[in-house]
Parts: C-alpha cells; sequence; structure tokens
C-alpha cells in the first residue's frame, strides 16, 4: 500500500535542479506542500516525495518554464476548480466518475443533475476506493456516510482516508496526522487515500477535459 518514495538527495540528482529551484517552486505553489515528507533515517531526518508525482511535476514545469512564468505554471498545475460545476452525463462521459459508481449513490443526491466540486470529488474517492477491490459495495456506503458528515474535511482536502480490517471487520478513518496513527499488528490497511492528492488528480482529469 505504500507509496514508493525518493529522498531529496536522489531527485536533485536525478532532475538536475538544485535545491534554491525545489524551494523556490514550493514557495510558488508549484509542488505541493503534503509532497514534502519528513521522515527520521540514521542520519537524522531527511525530506522524501512521492517518487512518479514529484518526477512528473519537475518534468512538467521544466517543459513550461521557458515559456511561461512561474506564476503561470502555478495557474496551469493548480487552476481554481472549487467553483466549477459538471452535469452528471459530462462526469459520466469523461469518466471521471463510472457510470456503474454514480449509479451506485444516484439516490444520495435526490434527483440533482450538476454536481460541484466538492461533490466531484466524493465521488471520485469512493470511485478510488472501490476500485482497489478490497472494498465491498456495504463498506464504501459506510465510507461514503463519512466523508458526507465530514464535508468540510473534503472540501478542504485535508487529511488522509483510511480502510482498516481486521478479523473481516473494517472501519474507515479520516485522519490529519498519519504519523501518529498507529495499528495492531494483525490489522490490514486496504485503503489509503490522501484527499489532497485525491483532488490533484481529480482536476488533472477535469483539465484534460477542457474544463
Amino acid at each position: 500500500m505504500d507509496e514508493k518514495l525518493i529522498s531529496k538527495k536522489e531527485l536533485l540528482r536525478l532532475t538536475g535542479i538544485s535545491y534554491g529551484q525545489l524551494y523556490r517552486w514550493k514557495r510558488k505553489n508549484l509542488i505541493p506542500e503534503e509532497w514534502f515528507i519528513r521522515k527520521s533515517t540514521y542520519t537524522g531526518q531527511e525530506t522524501f516525495f512521492p517518487k512518479q508525482k514529484i518526477l512528473d511535476r519537475i518534468d512538467k514545469i521544466k517543459r513550461m518554464k521557458d515559456d511561461l512564468s512561474l506564476d503561470e505554471i502555478a495557474e496551469r498545475l493548480s487552476p481554481n476548480l472549487a467553483e466549477v460545476m459538471l452535469p452528471v452525463e459530462e462526469i459520466i462521459k469523461r469518466n471521471i466518475v463510472s457510470k456503474e459508481v454514480w449509479d451506485l449513490f444516484a439516490d444520495e443526491w435526490n434527483g440533482v443533475k450538476t454536481l460541484h466540486f466538492e461533490q466531484i470529488l466524493r465521488l471520485y474517492v469512493i470511485a478510488r476506493t472501490l476500485k482497489t477491490g478490497d472494498v465491498s459495495l456495504e463498506e464504501a456506503h459506510r465510507v461514503w456516510s463519512m466523508l458526507e458528515a465530514h464535508a468540510s474535511r473534503v472540501r478542504e482536502q485535508k487529511g488522509e482516508l483510511w480502510v482498516i480490517r481486521k478479523m473481516g471487520i473494517a472501519i474507515s478513518l479520516l485522519t490529519d496526522s498519519v504519523q501518529d496513527l498507529y495499528i495492531e499488528a494483525d490489522a490490514k490497511v486496504v485503503v489509503r487515500l490522501s484527499l489532497a492528492q485525491c483532488a490533484e488528480e481529480l482536476k488533472i482529469r477535469m483539465m484534460d477535459g477542457g474544463v
């Protein structure tokens, strides 16, 4: 379940960028704050990154920086989609969420035909949860109820969703501090999703569709 990480030293070596560039891009919001992961190592505290995400992001920045300012790049990478609304049929057409997932939760919307970003994000998180194959439909509905009860956390895109299973029973958690989260040795983490990363993926899917 753990995402492959890359150290800051290795990242700078592979990409050829400097320490100063990396942190300047962070200050300009070209690289999300949550991608800077502090971990204890035998040499002390070091910074790591989700490997594929950071390499893809730096590649995009390097390709755009000769033609655009850093502020323009930031707008391209993280557009303000919070106010965007999409018809359900368009969400399905773009494969942001499949028709099967929509049909499972259509009754929750009481006939609503257009969704705003936070609602689409909630559906997208559920779709990602079901895609693992480790969560039943009943369990997905319980996750949905939790996300609905804590809609402000989803709206703020803060924290991580965890689904943990022990002896066949699953519980779901929304947590801000994963560093302080400990589970029993015989419990299994079947889903672990960052709300911020899901929002980032969703924005890319919406941009690719021409939003």
